[in-house]
């Protein structure tokens, strides 16, 4: 897809770290942005800083979504980029004992089901609206392209730690959903791939101790170093202008392989 300021993204959790590297990436580019996210305060600024739109958006919300995309497709226009970046997790044993007092516990389900609504849920219901408004455009060249829908998915999918039973399950279902979501829009000319991230320094790692991240660091083969998020970034904006890339669930870790712990 040929980029310029004819084209509209959206970008949910654009208010931080992959999702505002990825915005901002965008709107450098001459791509109208609009932000979904939680954040208000820091999403309007953002939009604000890059001339584009902010939603606050919950992505388990069916009117929240919707009440997003009609926002952003009433100041910019039809979105032709979505790149889903919106999600969470937590560290929750199957089943533990408490080192304390011995009393034995097991996962509660509804912490379980929280990270599947976000990650995995979430992300398709953002898909499924933004390709329903997809298809109503004209296609942008003769082989029928429409749009582009980059998922965020993790290195976690296919090597989860322990505590990661419910963010690998969500994570794992992104990337089982990436390629049947781009087998069925298909023949409307919308590609679909995700990204599988491994350690980057994101917010979430950005309070972390320095021995932390030093240990973090060095446990990436080459570059020991934590990813930062305009790497990213730089993979989804590849993924965007290649008009080839298409059904692909792509690792960017360093070559990392994650240890049990």
């Amino acid at each position: 897809m040929k980029l310029d300021s004819s084209i509209v993204a959206v970008i949910t959790g654009g208010a931080s770290g992959l999702g505002e590297a990825t915005a901002r990436t965008l709107a450098a580019k001459g791509v109208k942005v609009a932000i979904f996210d939680l954040n208000e305060e820091r999403g309007e600024a953002i939009a604000k800083e890059l001339g584009g739109v902010f939603a606050k958006v919950n992505v388990c919300s069916d009117a929240d979504v919707d009440a997003g995309f009609a926002k952003s497709r009433a100041a910019l226009g039809q979105e032709r980029i979505l790149v889903n970046c919106a999600g969470t997790g937590n560290a929750i044993k199957t089943a533990s004992r408490d080192k304390q007092t011995g009393a034995i516990k097991s996962f509660p389900i509804d912490a379980f089901e929280k990270i599947i609504q976000i990650n995995l849920i979430g992300t398709f219901r953002c898909i499924a609206k933004s390709a329903a408004g997809m298809l109503a455009l004209e296609p942008l060249d003769e082989f029928g392209e429409r749009g582009v829908i980059i998922n965020t998915s993790s290195v976690a999918a296919q090597d989860g730690q322990i505590g990661q039973a419910s963010y690998s399950a969500s994570k794992a279902g992104v990337v089982g959903m990436t390629l049947p979501i781009a087998r069925d829009l298909s023949s409307d000319g919308i590609r679909v791939n995700t990204i599988m991230p491994g350690i980057f320094n994101t917010p979430l790692l950005q309070g972390a101790p320095d021995n932390v991240k030093a240990a973090l660091s060095a446990s990436v083969p080459f570059p020991k170093r934590l990813g930062v998020p305009p790497e990213f970034a730089h993979l989804a904006l590849s993924m965007i202008e290649n008009g080839y890339f298409n059904g692909e669930s792509v690792r960017l870790d360093g070559a990392i392989r994650m240890a049990p712990r």
